[in-house]
Protein backbone atom coordinates (compact mmCIF):
# COMPACT_ATOMS: atom_id res chain seq x y z
CA UNK A 1 0.00 0.00 0.00
CA UNK A 2 1.59 3.31 -0.97
CA UNK A 3 1.89 6.51 1.55
CA UNK A 4 -0.22 8.68 -0.37
CA UNK A 5 -3.45 5.95 -0.22
CA UNK A 6 -2.87 5.63 3.90
CA UNK A 7 -2.31 9.74 4.55
CA UNK A 8 -6.24 9.89 2.45
CA UNK A 9 -7.14 7.64 5.72
CA UNK A 10 -8.45 8.73 9.11
CA UNK A 11 -6.88 7.39 12.14
CA UNK A 12 -9.19 5.29 12.88
CA UNK A 13 -8.92 3.47 9.29
CA UNK A 14 -5.20 3.52 10.16
CA UNK A 15 -5.60 1.92 13.44
CA UNK A 16 -7.84 -0.76 12.10
CA UNK A 17 -5.06 -1.42 9.40
CA UNK A 18 -2.54 -1.85 11.51
CA UNK A 19 -4.33 -4.06 13.61
CA UNK A 20 -4.97 -6.12 10.20
CA UNK A 21 -1.62 -6.49 9.00
CA UNK A 22 -0.40 -7.33 12.11
CA UNK A 23 -2.85 -10.58 11.92
CA UNK A 24 -1.66 -10.90 8.94
CA UNK A 25 2.16 -10.59 9.57
CA UNK A 26 1.71 -13.00 12.63
CA UNK A 27 0.17 -16.01 10.16
CA UNK A 28 2.93 -15.48 7.88
CA UNK A 29 5.49 -15.74 10.45
CA UNK A 30 3.55 -18.75 11.68
CA UNK A 31 3.50 -20.36 7.91
CA UNK A 32 7.06 -19.83 7.80
CA UNK A 33 7.57 -22.22 10.64
CA UNK A 34 5.43 -25.16 9.67
CA UNK A 35 7.15 -24.60 6.02
CA UNK A 36 3.81 -24.09 4.49
CA UNK A 37 4.82 -20.58 3.53
CA UNK A 38 4.98 -20.59 -0.44
CA UNK A 39 6.30 -16.79 -1.28
CA UNK A 40 8.60 -15.66 1.62
CA UNK A 41 8.45 -12.13 0.13
CA UNK A 42 4.75 -11.20 1.44
CA UNK A 43 6.89 -11.17 5.12
CA UNK A 44 8.96 -8.04 3.85
CA UNK A 45 6.45 -6.34 2.23
CA UNK A 46 3.89 -6.96 5.23
CA UNK A 47 6.95 -5.49 7.91
CA UNK A 48 7.35 -2.20 5.53
CA UNK A 49 3.44 -1.84 5.35
CA UNK A 50 2.97 -2.08 8.99
CA UNK A 51 6.38 0.67 9.30
CA UNK A 52 4.33 2.49 6.87
CA UNK A 53 1.52 2.92 8.93
CA UNK A 54 2.56 3.78 11.78
CA UNK A 55 4.90 6.62 10.74
CA UNK A 56 1.61 8.07 9.04
CA UNK A 57 0.30 8.01 12.47
CA UNK A 58 3.38 9.33 14.18
CA UNK A 59 2.96 12.19 11.64
CA UNK A 60 -0.76 12.45 12.34
CA UNK A 61 0.23 12.35 16.46
CA UNK A 62 2.96 15.36 15.68
CA UNK A 63 0.75 17.38 13.79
Amino acid sequence: MKASELRAKTKGELEVLLVDFYKEYFNLRMQKGTGALTKPDQLKRVRRNIARVKTILGEMARA
